[in-house]
């Protein structure tokens, strides 16, 4: 099952991940986390990783419309986004929000995750 859209860029990492983060406050979106896989696997296991980020994003206004239509939609909150480092480039993932659709049985969100995909769609292209 395809559950994001993803993408290689001939970027650095710390570049690939600045312009994600810059594209998605265009759309409106903060980036309320930021879990920097390499650091904590190398705290916690002792283990080297390679540069990878998970971003948890959210546009407050979508949020609230969502949690308005399903209080539970919040196991599925934010919108993550992950960037790491490939073969000297950036993968950019972003979860698909009508994916979450397909996992409840709730007709009132479909229409606030396409909403949502159309803006990480633009985050997406301009990557």
């Amino acid at each position: 099952m395809q559950y994001g859209f993803t993408k290689t860029v001939d970027l650095p990492y710390e570049q690939a991940l600045d312009k994600v983060t810059a594209e998605l406050k265009k759309e409106e979106f903060g980036v309320l986390t930021t879990i920097d896989v390499k650091n904590t696997m190398k705290e916690k296991l002792g283990v080297d990783f390679t540069k990878y980020s998970i971003l948890g994003a959210c546009n407050p206004p979508f949020a609230y419309k969502a949690l308005q239509g399903e209080e539970q939609i919040g196991l599925l909150l934010p919108c993550n986004v992950v960037v790491y480092e490939k073969e000297g480039k950036s993968v950019v993932s972003i979860f698909d929000p009508l994916v979450m659709t397909t996992v409840m049985d709730n007709d009132r969100v479909r229409p606030i995750a396409e909403q949502v995909r159309e803006k990480l769609e633009r985050v997406f292209a301009a990557v």
